[in-house]
This record gives C-alpha cells, structure tokens and sequence, in this order.
C-alpha cells in the first residue's frame, strides 16, 4: 500500500446539540494500514536520516502496546531497515503471541529485547546506550514515542494550506513532538489544543523543547486516569462515535481527545464560530489488545 499524504480527507463532524460552532477531523490514520498518523510524520525525516547515515537497524523503545513499536516494525520492513525493539517489562517475553502489538512488530521482523522498569529508565543514558552497541553493533535511535527534531519537522507537515480557515487545531499528546510539530506548522490566527493521554505536568516543560512559540495550551482534564486507562464512559463514547460518523477512534489517544473537543463545545468553551479541526494520529492497532484487557474485567469493548 502507498502512503496518502496528499488531499488528505476532512470531514465533518455534525453537531446536534449547537449551531455556535463546527467540529471537523483529519483523516490522517488514512495515510497507511500500519504507518498511520503522526507515526508516519515522526518517522518520514528520521528513515531519510538513517538512509543518509547509511545505517541498515532502527532501535527504538517502547511498551507492550505501543504504536510506535507496531509502525517502527513495519516501517522498517516497508523500506528495507532491520529493527529492533527495547520493550519496558521482562515479563513480557513469555506473552509475545497473546500480545497483538508485539506479535504484528515480530511478524514484521523486529528483534526484542525485554528489559525491566528500573532499566527502562536508564534508556537514555550513554552507559546504556553502550551496551546496546556492544550487543547490536551499529543502529540508528529513534526515541521512545518517536519524538525528537526530525519528528517535530515532520509533524509540522500536518497543518497545510488546507487549514488555513479552522481556528482552533486539536491533537492528542504522548510525548509532545505531535503537538509541537502542529506549533510550528500552524498559521498565526490559530490556537493549537493538546489533549494529554497521560496524568501529569510534566509535559508543559517536554514540549517547550521543540518549540519556542506560544499558539498552545494542554488540556489536562480528560486523560481518564492516566495512560492506558479507559472508562466504559469513554468506551461507549468511541462506539457511539463510530456508529454515528464511521470514524474509528482509539481509547489511548483519539478517543479522549474527541470526548474532551466536544465536552468542551457543550460546556461552552470555545467562542461562537470557531471552526475546530480535530487531527486523528491514527492509533487503530492498538484496539485489540485493549479489547483483550476489557474482555478479561468483564468490561464493555471497543466495536
């Protein structure tokens, strides 16, 4: 499958509860299968930085159901590069085909190697990085999450001259290089919402890294508990959404973004109006394996 990256659809959302504002979404999970979204914008720069370095492995680092391990893998496999994935828990090394995320990156030829907590944090420390030299031989690093320099360029791809006329642009936040990205790209009458997946303040400091504007604001109420953590409030609302539009959302990221943009329309947040895009990073993968999770409490699924 070739990448989409050009008319990118924008579709609207219809609203039957206001007429003050319009709420529309950019279908960037339609970009590719597996290399959906921000994902396929933060690695675009870095897969043509490590064909220029000459380098043949992508390492990188992540979780038992991250995004950015599954699309890493399979871009990876798209473009020629060998991978290989640090994954946070060692336990995992015994579920990797009861695990939909870890078993799509090996199918896509990705090497693991499962490390614990207290190492996981020490990821970024030269001693570390050593000895994965010494184990791996040479590689390129794409950080955890995909986020650094070439990312936040890509990401600034996002916004076009297509959205020039939207005042208000919206995104989910991991690690901010998304967010960032869309900083930068935005035009000068437009102010940028980030809706943090994960509980913290953290995250104010780690995205003022990439940019020094200031068109952004974090919204830090809809994270519902934290990363990973779901409610079957949140669950119904992504299964009402997509009977409603055909728009699948997922319940890391997009999910809780769209219930806070239209929380925050009903609550009357945003002034009359106000044309609001909604930018889906794609995500989709990691529906299954949160559906495996909800089915083992007993809890509503994702459809």
């Amino acid at each position: 499958m070739q990448f989409q990256t050009e008319n990118i659809p924008i579709q609207e959302i219809k609203l039957d509860f206001t007429t003050d504002v319009r709420l529309f979404i950019k279908r960037e999970d339609l970009i590719h299968s597996f290399v959906s979204g921000n994902k396929f914008r933060k690695l675009k720069y870095n897969l043509a930085e490590a064909n220029k370095e000459n380098q043949d492995t992508l390492l990188t680092f992540g979780g038992a159901f991250s995004n950015h391990i599954a699309a890493v893998a399979a871009a990876g496999k798209l473009y020629g590069f060998k991978t290989i994935g640090i994954i946070r828990g060692e336990e995992l090394v015994a579920k990797i085909d009861s695990n939909s995320t870890l078993k799509f990156a090996q199918e896509n030829g990705m090497q693991f190697k499962f490390v614990t907590r207290q190492e996981y944090r020490e990821k970024t420390t030269s001693e570390f990085l050593a000895q994965l030299t010494r184990e791996f031989g040479r590689f390129y690093t794409i950080p955890e999450g995909g986020t650094n320099d070439l990312a936040v360029k890509g990401c600034a791809e996002i916004i076009t001259e297509n959205e020039r006329d939207f005042d208000t642009i919206c995104c989910a936040v991991g690690t901010g290089g998304t967010i960032a990205g869309i900083s930068h790209g935005a035009f000068s009458h437009q102010q940028i919402l980030g809706f943090p997946a994960l509980k913290g303040d953290f995250l104010q400091q780690e995205i003022s890294q990439f940019t020094t504007k200031d068109n952004w604001k974090l919204i830090n109420n809809y994270h519902f508990g934290g990363y990973g953590k779901v409610t079957d409030e949140l669950i119904q609302f992504i299964n009402n959404f997509k009977q409603q539009t055909q728009i699948p959302l997922d319940p890391i990221y997009t999910g809780k973004m769209l219930f806070g943009i239209i929380d925050l329309i009903k609550k009357g947040h945003f002034e009359k109006q106000n044309r609001i895009l909604a930018i889906h990073s794609g995500g989709l993968q990691g529906i299954e394996g949160m559906n495996q999770k909800l089915r083992r409490k007993g809890q509503i699924t994702i459809v």
